[in-house]
This record gives structure tokens, sequence and C-alpha cells, in this order.
């Protein structure tokens, strides 16, 4: 559109900063693109611009490996046949597929026609776009439209940002948003991520995708951005299956399931980096897979051009190896490794909870995934007791706090420890160590609900369900612990969190220290309990129930 350029900023994944997609921003060479659509609305030319708009994004998107995100308002989505005239020859110009684009679908909704809303964005969907609805939680977006519609996405607008992470009622709503996208497929995507409290909430609250000026701002040109410089969180969760399919998911290359076989061997020739084509059907669900190599060879050949070019492609393809994203990667291996012959090898079509197509993962990248994640987990091993340090912990907590749970969360360790080290020798002081790591451990291994950290030198920290902690206390508390022939107490101090009671792991750290040392003042081996929002300490152990009276 004359006089019109185009930003772009990246859209990246909270949990390891991957480029997922592009959002394309008009910059007009005067004034806003506000400007210039409140005039085409005063010539009564709005929907005819703002579509020229969507179709001057694709054709300055130069980097055609990245998904791309458009806008479009709400009234434009009502009228899809005058938005598909410019945008489908701009894709054909530019050699992308409907299925790579993105239609975020903006406010103002006010005043519209549902069913013509509704309609629209069916239309679009039919076509191979992907939807997405911009400005929730500070625009006009019914909730009842997302319901109707489930769009592929849902961005949360900057001004509702705004108020993480000292809101609790803004955190709380978008948590409650994240509830919504886990039952339906929607991916959330918070928009304007200014800080790294910001984010570390957003990843704890499972908004898989963000984009801000704390990544990146929007810029002219699109190939900065295919390996951009971004911040990355440490620490986030990687369970013991590790990473998962989402941290290593690709964009996917479809072709509609009609597609001819010389459609498909048109995008490998233009494409020598693209190992695998999906076929999808109208709702975006895989149907079949062509990997490259077993393609080409049987369509090329001196009579495969005649034979096969315009015969439907799936006569070459395969039934999809489909997993979920939030599937772990040792599970993806597994999965694979059912698979013998040729297909060994193939990608893997990550699906979305409502099975459509989300993208790819390559199994060479998932098993770096899996032993680079072993390594770092092996690196954060204490040495004494190879247990974990408190990030496995404190990781669990906010995990538990964000679903809503009950638990409880204690801290263990050995009375006047120094004492012992400076009076029996360090080396008994670390069988002492060992042998409490040991008993934690095996206490681990049998309650399903408990994870044991190493914090360092005799302290150790314990998550469990309300119903092992008294389990924990048998195992630890009324032991009789010993170092040759002196007995050792141990204090215990356990926090029962109830469900909203705490708000993340260093609350539950901030209000589990004065009841350590509550139970450091009890004599003999001890455990107290406490709650949050309580004064009342309760003693279950010590006086006359001390170990080695």
């Amino acid at each position: 559109m004359p006089g019109v350029s185009y930003a772009f900023q990246p859209m990246l994944s909270t949990r390891t900063g991957r480029l997922l997609a592009l959002e394309a921003l008009a910059r007009p060479e005067h004034g806003t693109v506000h400007d210039v659509l409140r005039d085409a609305a005063r010539a009564d030319r709005l929907v005819e611009v703002d579509a020229a708009l969507a179709a001057g994004a694709v054709r300055a998107a130069t980097t055609a490996e990245v998904p791309l995100h458009v806008n479009v308002l709400a009234k434009t989505a009502t009228r899809p046949d005058e938005l598909l005239d410019p945008l489908l020859p701009a894709l054909r110009a530019t050699g992308r597929q409907p299925a790579d684009v993105t239609v975020e679908v903006t406010p103002p909704f006010g005043g519209l026609s549902r069913d013509a809303l509704l309609d629209g964005l069916k239309a679009l969907r039919q076509q191979g776009f992907r939807v997405a609805f911009d400005g929730a939680g500070d625009g006009d977006l019914p909730l009842s439209i997302v319901a109707d519609a489930l769009p592929d996405m849902v961005k949360l607008d900057a001004y509702l940002l705004a108020g993480v992470p000292d809101n609790p009622a803004v955190v709380a709503l978008i948590e409650a948003l994240g509830h919504l996208a886990s039952r339906t497929g929607i991916r959330l995507a918070a928009v304007g991520v200014e800080s790294e409290d910001q984010l570390a909430v957003l990843s704890r609250l499972g908004v898989p995708v963000a984009q801000g000026n704390l990544m990146a701002a929007a810029q002219h040109g699109t190939p900065a951005y295919v390996t951009p410089e971004v911040t990355r969180l440490d620490g986030l969760p990687v369970g013991p299956g590790g990473p998962l399919v989402a941290d290593l998911v690709h964009p996917a290359v479809t072709l509609p399931e009609s597609a001819t076989s010389e459609e498909v061997r048109q995008v490998f020739v233009d494409s020598p980096e693209v190992s695998g084509v999906v076929l999808i059907d109208s709702g975006g669900r895989p149907r079949w897979t062509l990997s490259r190599n077993r393609f080409l060879l049987a369509v090329t050949g001196p009579y495969g051009h005649a034979l096969h070019a315009s015969r439907p492609a799936a006569r070459h393809a395969d039934a999809p190896r489909t997993i979920r994203a939030d599937a772990s990667s040792i599970q993806l291996l597994e999965a694979a490794g059912e698979t013998e012959g040729s297909r060994a090898g193939d990608d893997v079509v990550v699906v979305d909870p409502v099975g459509r197509c989300a993208g790819i993962v390559r199994l060479t990248e998932v098993m770096r995934g899996v032993a680079e994640a072993k390594v770092e987990q092996a690196v954060a091993l204490n040495p004494l007791t190879r247990l974990p340090g408190t990030g496995e912990v404190t990781r669990e907590l906010d995990r538990r706090i964000e679903r809503a749970e009950m638990f409880v969360v204690s801290w263990l360790d050995v009375d006047r420890f120094k004492t012992v080290n400076d009076t029996k020798g360090f080396a008994a002081g670390d069988d002492l160590i060992r042998a409490l790591g040991r008993a934690l451990s095996d206490l681990a291994a049998r309650l399903a609900g408990t994870r044991v950290a190493h914090v360092g030198g005799d302290d150790f920290l314990v998550v469990t369900d309300v119903d092992e902690v008294g389990t924990l206390a048998t195992e630890v508390v009324d032991r009789a612990w010993r170092v040759d022939d002196t007995t050792v107490t141990v204090s215990l101090a356990s926090l029962v969190c109830a469900v909203g009671s705490v708000g993340s792991h260093r609350d539950a750290s901030r209000l589990l220290a004065p009841l350590k040392q509550r139970a450091k003042a009890v004599p003999r081996s001890s455990w107290v309990l406490g709650r949050p929002g309580s004064d009342r300490v309760d003693v279950l152990r010590g006086r006359d129930h001390a170990v080695g009276a």
C-alpha cells in the first residue's frame, strides 16, 4: 500500500526464547495506522483499506520460513470475500501457504453481527488461515465470542499485562484464562512484556507466547529475526523426561490433503532445507506426511513426472506420527523407538489438544535436547547425596500453586552439625549427610507426591502431599541417628499450604523460615507444623517424643 511500510516484532516462547512467529505492524509515512483507518472510515473505504494493509504485510515479509501474523479489524473479518481478494494473491506472490499466516482480529467488536463474524472466521479457516483474537483484557472482545469461535490464539492486551506481577487480581485473571486455554486448545500470548518479572510470571502461569520490548522491539526488515538474541529465563521446568516437545517444535510445511505430487515436488525443489510436508484437512488436522527422500525417489526418474505429477501426493504418503505438545521428550523418543525401518528418523507432527497440526519436531534435536537436559540435571546434583538442588523443589512448589493444589513444604536439618564435624571429623559428618540423603531418596521413590532437594551442608528441602508428611516425620525424626557412639538430633519444620494461601515458592520460603527457628528451639529431635496466615504452631515431635532420650 503506497506510503506504508512494515515493521516486524517477534513472538517468542516464554519457556525457551525460541522464535515462533513475526507480527507485521503497519507504519504509515505520516501519522499512525489508526489515522489511516480513521480516514478510510470517513471515506467509507474502511474494509478495503484494512484488507490492503493486511495484503501489504504479507508482501513485505521476506522471511517465508517464519510464520506470520497480520492484523485486521473485526469488521473486516465479517466480510471475508473483500479480505481474501487482495490477501490470497499476496500469498501466491510470496510463496506462502495460508496455514503459515495467522489473521489477528482486533477490536472494536461492538455493533457487529455475531453470526457474520463467526461466518467470516469460518471462511478464513476454510482457506487454511489460522485465527487469533487481539486485545483481550482491555477491549470489547466478548468472552462468548471466544467460546463460540475457539480461535487458535488469544492475545492479552499490554494494558492488562502492566498489572503483572504486582496486581494479584490481574495475575488471577491471566491464570483463569490459562485454564480456559488448556481446556480448549487455545494458545495464550502476552503483548507488551517489559520486565523479566513479567516474563517469569507468564511462564509460571502457562502463557506460552510473549512479545514485547524485553525480547525485541519491532524493526523494519525480517531476516534479522531468524536467529534473534533474546532474553531467556534460567531455571524453567525441565522434568525427568527432558524438555517438553513444545520446547523443540518447528513450524510445519503444510499443504491441503488434496495437493498433487507436482505441488509437493515444487516445495522440496524450492526449499532444500525442508525435510517433510504435512498434508492437512480443512480443520488443520494432519492426514498424511511425506518424507523428502522417499517422496523424491518415488516421483523422479525417466517417467516419474509423467506418471505422478498430476496425481494426489497422498498416494506416496504415510499416516502421520503425532504427539501432543505437552508430552516429554522421553515420551516422544519412546514412541518413535517403536517405529522401525525407513520411517524411524521421520519428523513427528505435533498436535494441539484438539488434534490440529501445531508444527513438527526433528528427532535429532530431541535426542540432543534430552542429552543436554540430562547433563544439566547431573551438574545440578549435590555430589555428596546425588540429590538435586533447591530448583527442583521450588519449581514443583510453583507448579502445585499454579494447579491450585494443597501441599506441605518442609525444611530438615541436623542440630549442631558443626559440632559433629568438629568433634567427629568431616568424614563422619559426610557419612551422616549421605545417610539422611539415602533415607529421603528412598522416601521420594515410595511416595508419588514427594520431592526432595539438598540445599547444601546439612539442610534439606522436601515437598509432599498432605497425607505423606507424617511418613516423612516417621522416617527422619523418629529415627535414631548416630555418629559413632553419639546420638544426633534433627529438626523438621513443615508449612501446610492450603489452596491460595501462598502465591509462589518465595512466599512459602519466607513463611517457613520462622518455623525452622521454632523447631531448632525444641529440645531433641523435633517436628513443628504451621500454616500461612496463622500464628499457631503445633509441636508434634520433641519433649516427651524426643529420640535418643
